[in-house]
């Protein structure tokens, strides 16, 4: 425990001026942390990041990545993202027969599907900053209060397992308890800054997100418990890789902007 903490403060104090003062620095410092997430993937499949296929992912995230008001300028002189994605899967699929069948097709989708799933997620990471400061604060904001009131509520009256076969230790008290720690943080900030006119869209916006939040994290343990590895990586010393921080933002952030929340 004593080292959680030390390394969550030890980054937050690293990662939170870079989402106060936005713009490219941030821009720069998100293709960094998705570069180590896709990293972190390919590491489970034993796909060297530095390979072919590996460099085509990479630069499939980086793609998907270009915040939308620079796709607008670049769009007249390069091709379109889903351009790139399709040049990504022919020249993956062509890889398969120079190689013959040493990469194979399981493992082309595991690249592309890796390159959406880092790529989508940490997008919208950068244009909810680029939307305002206070969303990218409500989304972590939720994020991390759904985190810490699931795990202090179950292990203080958990008892009911939510799903053993993914994640043993998370609970169904858990699960409603980060919910509601959620709900009453948000409610918190909007007394201090107001985000939406109405309540109700507030507290319905962050159960929704809470949920989803905690769905993320059950995908990520998913993930890792099918390629039998404990943690996605080891960058963050107690707890884990890239992902394994980021993995309930990967899916908060997307589902605000689809609500229109942002």
């Amino acid at each position: 425990m004593k080292q959680r903490i030390i390394t969550a403060v030890i980054a937050a104090a690293l990662f939170i001026p870079f989402v106060i003062y936005g713009n490219l620095p941030f821009t720069f410092l998100v293709y960094v942390i998705a570069a180590v997430g896709l990293y972190e993937l390919l590491r489970m499949k034993e796909i060297p990041i530095f390979s072919i296929p590996g460099i085509i992912g990479l630069l499939t995230v980086f793609s998907i990545l270009l915040p939308e008001k620079y796709t607008l300028i670049l769009m007249n002189f390069t091709t379109s993202k889903l351009e790139f994605l399709m040049i990504a899967v022919v020249l993956l699929l062509i890889y398969t027969v120079v190689v013959k069948n040493h990469f194979t097709f399981d493992e082309v989708g595991f690249i592309l599907l890796s390159a959406l799933y880092v790529g989508i997620g940490f997008y919208y990471l950068i244009e909810t900053r680029n939307a305002g400061l206070q969303f990218i604060i409500f989304a972590l904001l939720i994020v991390w209060t759904t985190d810490s009131g699931a795990y202090f509520v179950g292990r203080k009256i958990g008892k009911q397992k939510l799903w053993p076969e993914i994640s043993p230790n998370k609970t169904i008290e858990g699960f409603i308890g980060g919910i509601i720690t959620a709900v009453v943080f948000a409610c918190v900030m909007q007394l201090i800054y107001p985000l939406t006119e109405s309540w109700i869209a507030l507290i319905v916006i962050t159960i929704i997100a809470s949920i989803f939040g905690q769905l993320g994290d059950l995908v990520e343990s998913a993930i890792k418990r099918h390629y039998a590895v404990k943690d996605s990586g080891k960058i963050l010393p107690g707890h884990g890789g890239i992902l394994d921080r980021f993995d309930s933002l990967l899916f908060v952030l997307p589902l605000l902007h689809f609500l229109q929340f942002v």
